[in-house]
């Protein structure tokens, strides 16, 4: 990855992802690369907040760096793409923009990740929609009928690693090096060598 880019997402875990992707694809440490957190594509939007991103991609074009702004879809693609190319026409920034997680279906960082679990570790994923199922089924007395909540996908996502990294802090860094068989390292596909 050679150049200026300043690559715009809406969390920490996002922003962790990009960096360890590009480490991953061209040798880059975290530390150099810039990651702004917009903790939301709507904070980003926001009168109270637009600005500071406004003036960044700004800064970035005039030093003839590129923006990147990497969103989850949600749940259509097509109309966050548009919300936000009009935002960025509207305040004259320009960007390439990919939205999570493919650039072309609805959804976020967590749906791709789950596409891109290590086949030996499907079963714990398994697991969890095991779990999903029969939380949905459970009915108690107490709440009238109504539907337990099913957790968020990032709590699917969080679990996963939990379950295979171990929950301490130690755990984790004891096990860093296991992270690679987490995840197929090929199964991105979407096409990213030299995307960036």
């Amino acid at each position: 990855m050679m150049g200026n880019y300043k690559i715009f997402v809406e969390g920490e875990a996002d922003k962790r992802f990009i960096e360890q992707l590009v480490q991953h694809l061209w040798s880059v440490i975290p530390e150099e690369i810039s990651v702004f957190v917009t903790n939301g594509y709507a904070n980003m939007m926001a009168h109270g907040t637009e600005s500071a991103y406004i003036n960044q991609m700004r800064r970035t074009a005039d030093d003839g760096g590129v923006n990147l702004v990497i969103f989850d879809a949600d749940a259509d693609c097509e109309s966050r793409r548009q919300e936000i190319v009009d935002w960025g026409n509207k305040n004259g920034v320009n960007f390439e923009l990919f939205l999570l997680p493919d650039n072309y279906g609805s959804g976020a960082l967590e749906d791709l990740l789950e596409r891109i679990i290590n086949p030996a570790n499907r079963v714990v994923m398994d697991c969890w929609d095991s779990y999903e199922n029969a939380i949905r089924n459970i009915r108690l007395p107490w709440k009238n009928g109504e539907p337990l909540t099913v957790p968020a996908k990032k709590t699917k996502i969080y679990a996963y690693l939990e379950v295979l990294l171990g929950a301490s802090k130690t755990e984790k860094k004891e096990d860093k090096g296991e992270r690679a068989k987490l995840f197929r390292q090929k199964s991105l596909g979407f096409g990213c060598h030299g995307s960036f």
